[in-house]
């Protein structure tokens, strides 16, 4: 299939880009790179009378460190974060999230922004960005506003966005020394969409207790899933089977609809989830 009819523009600065999306006079969408817009644009899910190409645009690819923090821009290729020391080394769950992503072509195109601002509920970014407590910056015809991930993913392939606004980097903080993690997924080969997966950071006391945690969900939702009730299980809590046994019985009592498709029913994601959750404690622990 081919897109429906429309007109295409490659703007050089940030303003031109924002000011052709605040035009009301037809409908505009963004495309970074394009590994999820083209086959919805291609099936015609997506019909934008405006298509605004961010490639042109400097200053939105960037990995850099500042103030505790690794920023990302928005046109950042994910096989740059791949590629990537600083990622590597101060973001090791990013870092092994992106090693899920498709293959290495889809990698090379497709942008930190894009999977970021496609928001789909079986991406590995979203999950990462709450599980690590990013912030998204965003610029718009009022000028720039940052958005706590956690508030940015919405419901399924939308956002905290504004029509008008164009994501420009994402800000992921710098996980505290000690801190461990896991991410996991499960997906019938690899390089294909996840039926489930699970994004772990964890801290330990002095004592050895469980501090602090964030367990995020993805596969098994409208976006990513901040398992609440399992982290309450297991703070405080000594690290062990039986802890994380409850932790993986408390997301499983959590998820009480779990979308089902051709690839997997509803109990069989719940099933995933829970068991990643408790093979992926275990795992970040080992990492602390």
């Amino acid at each position: 299939m081919k897109p429906a009819p429309l007109d295409y523009a490659a703007p050089e600065t940030l303003a031109e880009a924002v000011a052709l999306l605040a035009d009301a006079s037809r409908e505009a969408k963004v495309i970074a790179g394009g590994q999820s817009l083209m086959p919805m644009l291609n099936m015609r899910l997506a019909r934008p009378e405006l298509l605004v190409d961010l490639r042109r645009v400097d200053g939105l690819d960037h990995i850099r460190e500042e103030h505790g923090a690794i920023r990302i821009g928005a046109m950042t290729s994910k096989r740059e974060v791949e590629q990537s020391p600083l990622v590597r080394e101060r973001l090791p769950l990013l870092h092994a999230a992106t090693l899920h992503v498709g293959h290495p072509q889809i990698r090379s195109r497709g942008t930190v922004g894009g999977s970021m601002a496609q928001a789909d509920p079986a991406a590995e970014y979203p999950c990462v960005a709450v599980a690590l407590g990013a912030t998204m910056r965003v610029v718009g015809p009022g000028g720039e506003r940052t958005i706590p991930a956690a508030d940015f993913f919405v419901t399924y392939l939308t956002t905290a966005l504004e029509e008008d606004e164009i994501l420009v980097e994402v800000s992921f903080p710098v996980p505290a020394p000690g801190t461990g993690w896991s991410f996991t997924e499960i997906s019938r080969r690899h390089g294909d969409f996840a039926l489930a997966g699970a994004a772990i950071t964890v801290a330990l006391d002095g004592a050895g207790t469980v501090a602090d945690s964030a367990i995020v969900l993805f596969g098994v939702g409208p976006g990513p899933v901040r398992a609440h009730a399992a982290e309450a299980r297991i703070r405080g809590g000594r690290p062990g089977d039986e802890l994380y046994r409850e932790a993986g019985a408390a997301v499983a009592a959590a998820l009480t609809d779990p979308p089902a498709d051709v690839h997997a029913d509803s109990e069989y994601r719940r099933h995933l989830a829970a068991t990643m959750t408790t093979r992926g404690l275990a795992e970040a622990v080992q990492r602390t």
